[in-house]
């Protein structure tokens, strides 16, 4: 998978920030993801999504709305209009660049924007909802007592999530004149509304009042127990797989990408480049050769937790040469070896802990490393395959003397 940073105008001139989520190969179907209410493209929900359907082969973009995140404009100048005007730009830049998307994918009030804006585009073949309310104007509920200051005031200021947004009359005015019902009995795509049972912010009937309204083609499926947002990655990938497994039968199969090829020349050999993919405060790619990983913090230090963090890629690395190097040695002495697995672990201790160390103050890195081996193995076949993961390249890299020298690129 691989990722682009994806701008472009709205209906305003403003700039709209926005990710394209990528296939390895070339995409066979592109898609828009409409967040989530006050949300946002970096959304826990919305990431995940785009990473399984990507990983599935279908392109996605996903943008912040305007006034939100990344985006330029001001949220008070916005309503669900807006938002719906701003999908409609998004399917033109995707058309102008690659190629226009077939299948839009909303979540919560974004689900209810997306089936406005399929009327808007001929090119969408299928529509997915999950958690939509049946009528916009359910947002009313979620402003509170903020709700009466901003109709006998004009406009007032809301707290939403921990965040503090500006909403005018002009929102709620807009969301009371959204012909939903109509939206939704004439959509003329295939339509897939998505809910959980025990949702306590938009509840299951709206999914009932959905559904009803539609015509064939359309489906309904639980997501159970997951809540709103889909903080639980497993729901997140459920509703992921799902979406592209019922999406394939509307999709074209592979979309030929306008302008510039997506696929990328392979590195040379030796070569790791690394790069910020401007998804959150950390997420890396990392390209090797033709292979593309990612890298990561936790959610609990601020990252998205779509891959490793800088650790355990160097954990991996020891680990997987640590078995690559047994292996070699068994096949080499014709040693009955079914299997190798490595556990690793790092942490920092106080060198003063540690007997055959040249440190002897103050803390050092320290690596426990346990090797399970698998077979009819002797005590003396074990002990020297022991011995063998000792001798791996990486292990001695990372206990030998490392000269590293950094330089600035030109431009």
């Amino acid at each position: 998978m691989r990722f682009e940073r994806f701008d472009f105008p709205n209906g305003r001139g403003e700039t709209l920030a926005g990710v394209l989520d990528l296939p390895e190969g070339a995409p066979r179907a592109f898609a828009l993801y409409a967040h989530c209410f006050t949300c946002g493209k970096d959304v826990l929900a919305a990431v995940r999504i785009a990473r399984a359907l990507s990983a599935r082969g279908i392109a996605v973009l996903r943008f912040d709305f305007t006034g939100l995140g990344g985006s330029g404009g001001d949220f008070a100048d916005t309503n669900f209009s807006s938002n719906v005007q701003d999908l409609v730009a998004a399917s033109a830049a995707l058309a102008g660049k690659y190629a226009a998307p077939s299948l839009l994918v909303g979540h919560s009030l974004g689900g209810a924007a997306a089936i406005a804006a399929a009327h808007a585009l001929s090119n969408i073949r299928a529509v997915a909802t999950i958690a939509a309310p049946c009528d916009p104007d359910h947002v009313r509920k979620l402003l509170g007592d903020s709700l009466a200051a901003i109709e006998r005031e004009g406009e007032a200021e809301v707290l939403l999530e921990g965040r503090r947004f500006r909403f005018r009359r002009q929102f709620l005015e807009d969301l009371a004149r959204q012909p939903m019902e109509d939206h939704v009995a004439h959509l003329g795509k295939a339509l897939l509304v998505m809910h959980a049972p025990r949702d306590e912010t938009v509840g299951i009937e709206n999914a009932t009042a959905i559904f009803s309204r539609a015509k064939h083609p359309k489906s309904f499926v639980s997501l159970d127990l997951a809540d709103h947002l889909l903080t639980n990655r497993r729901d997140a990938a459920y509703a992921a797989e799902v979406i592209a497994a019922w999406a394939d039968r509307y999709l074209d199969g592979t979309a030929a990408p306008r302008g510039a090829l997506l696929a990328e020349d392979v590195l040379p050999e030796g070569i790791v480049r690394v790069h910020e993919t401007s998804v959150g405060r950390f997420q890396q790619e990392v390209r090797v050769g033709r292979h593309r990983l990612l890298a990561d913090e936790p959610t609990a230090t601020g990252g998205f937790d779509t891959g490793p963090d800088p650790y355990g890629y160097l954990l991996s690395a020891l680990g997987a040469c640590t078995s690559m190097t047994i292996r070699m040695y068994a096949e080499r002495k014709k040693i009955p070896l079914v299997r190798t697995t490595v556990e690793l672990r790092h942490s920092r201790i106080y060198a003063a802990d540690c007997d055959d160390c040249e440190t002897k103050d103050g803390m050092i890195d320290h690596i426990d490393r346990v090797i399970h081996l698998e077979g009819d193995l002797s005590e003396e076949q074990r002990a020297k395959l022991l011995e063998i993961a000792d001798k791996c390249p990486v292990h001695r890299t990372l206990t030998s003397e490392i000269h590293i020298k950094t330089v600035m690129a030109n431009g």
